[in-house]
């Protein structure tokens, strides 16, 4: 996996069809520290407006896109390993903290694709396979539809599977008494 510096760039339609690649004659090809430059074609007041400048997604923008995009779908009870779950577990419960749904998300960018590598807990019952393929196509499809870069794989790790008996200790137990 690569770090959060890594950075991606696509090139707009009419560049392809013009055959020129970013503002003023340069490569179209920024890197802005852990952002992925989606290039705007050619300036000048001549360009339509849809073309002219750039547009940076920061590789956190893919972490979370992906993360909110594997929660939905029913039978994920949770992501990230075993450690990450109980530091998130510690830093939820501060005050003023927020859940981080990039937890259990990786990404590597390239110039116009991504890869994403999902680590999974799964409620008892569901069947892996199926809820695999469904995590996957939801992740793909948010990703692509949001940020604009092709995802070229998504691999997905189960760690764990959460039994209904279990007390998870990152979730309140239900009082037992009224």
């Amino acid at each position: 996996m690569t770090t959060a510096a890594q950075t991606a760039t696509i090139e707009t339609k009419s560049e392809k069809k013009n055959g020129t690649t970013g503002a003023a004659g340069g490569t179209g090809r920024g890197t802005q520290g852990g952002a992925t430059t989606v290039s705007g074609g050619s300036a000048g007041a001549a360009e339509p407006a849809a073309t002219r400048g750039r547009t940076s997604i920061a590789d956190v923008v893919v972490v979370k896109i992906a993360g909110m995009a594997a929660r939905e779908i029913p039978g994920v009870y949770d992501m990230g390993g075993g450690l990450s779950r109980t530091i998130g577990a510690v830093r939820d419960r501060v005050p003023g903290g927020r859940p981080n749904v990039g937890r259990g998300v990786k990404v590597e960018v390239g110039e116009r694709q991504t890869a994403i590598d999902l680590d999974l807990v799964v409620e008892y019952g569901v069947p892996i396979a199926d809820l695999a393929r469904d995590v996957r196509e939801n992740v793909i499809d948010a990703v692509e539809r949001i940020s604009g870069l092709e995802v070229v794989e998504v691999n997905i790790t189960v760690n764990d599977v959460h039994l209904p008996d279990e007390e998870d200790p990152e979730r309140p137990a239900e009082a037992r008494v009224e």
